[in-house]
């Protein structure tokens, strides 16, 4: 019996944000094998949990690139930040200007002006550069409304964030001096864990959150030893579950890095990637 973790966003799920019917009967075909196939992502439970439900996948999840550990219906590990951590980032990235969402246990907050900034944001780098794309940034925009469980509010002040338990803040921006900046602001910190699934995207946790961290847990609960394990990815916050994982597979389109530290090299996305590499290197 293998465990089998499978990314979403640039792996399980096409540019078009399907899961394609080749993936699915692949992954069907490897639980009837007797195999367990574990969703990873740093989507919230609330979406991923939507969308695998929509593509007739039943399977454990990990979710909040390793924040939450569920399975059978149950919350195996739940590693939610601290409430004075959250609410010192939530002024920082206010005062500066950040688009930026808040992954809670009652969905995802975002602001109600998030896309007005995000666009602003696309413009401005457009008028500096007329080689930036808009079309191509709109649609990255537009899949982060598309999340399923999203929660408008007016602004995040005076959110009792104990109660609400939150496992993520996801900043989104274009501006990739600007993002890297911010990235170099916090690095330093041991209070909190920093990853990217995304050149424009920054991801911050508790400090021990990681997909390959998550690995373990769900490992260790199913009772499957870890050299019995298959990591499925394409970007950098796939790299801690290629650390841990026995077998290591990066998508066609997966980062240069993420391919270099890889066992085997799959499909594209579009290509029903990991249907190929379930049937190639599993079955």
């Amino acid at each position: 019996m293998k465990l089998i973790a499978i990314d979403l966003d640039g792996t399980l799920l096409s540019s078009t944000g399907s899961i394609s019917q080749g993936n699915i009967e692949a992954i069907h075909q490897v639980q009837e094998q007797g195999h367990v196939v574990v969703i990873s992502s740093g989507r919230s439970l609330h979406d991923t949990m939507h969308i695998i439900l929509d593509a007739g996948i039943e399977c454990p999840i990990i979710t909040g690139n390793g924040a939450i550990v569920f399975e059978s219906g149950k919350v195996i590990r739940n590693l939610f930040m601290d409430e004075k951590v959250i609410a010192e980032l939530v002024d920082i990235l206010q005062s500066e200007g950040y688009y930026f969402e808040i992954y809670t246990n009652k969905g995802i907050l975002i602001l109600e002006n998030g896309r007005e900034l995000l666009n602003h944001e696309i413009q401005f780098l457009k008028d500096q550069d007329e080689s930036f794309s808009l079309e191509w940034a709109s649609g990255e925009i537009d899949i982060q409304y598309k999340q399923n469980g999203l929660h408008p509010v007016r602004d995040y002040g005076g959110l009792t964030f104990t109660s609400l338990e939150v496992y993520k803040l996801f900043v989104l921006s274009f501006n990739r001096d600007r993002l890297l900046k911010l990235k170099e602001t916090l690095s330093e910190r041991t209070d909190l864990s920093l990853t990217s699934s995304g050149k424009t995207k920054l991801e911050i946790a508790h400090p021990e959150t990681s997909k390959g961290n998550a690995l373990k847990v769900m490992a260790n609960h199913l009772k499957i030893p870890i050299k019995e394990t298959v990591a499925i990815g394409d970007n950098l916050n796939d790299l801690s579950m290629f650390e841990v994982a026995g077998m290591s597979i990066a998508m066609g389109n997966a980062e240069d890095e993420v391919k270099e530290r890889s066992t085997f090299i799959t499909r594209d996305h579009n290509e029903d990637g990991v249907g190929y590499a379930l049937r190639e290197y599993v079955l």
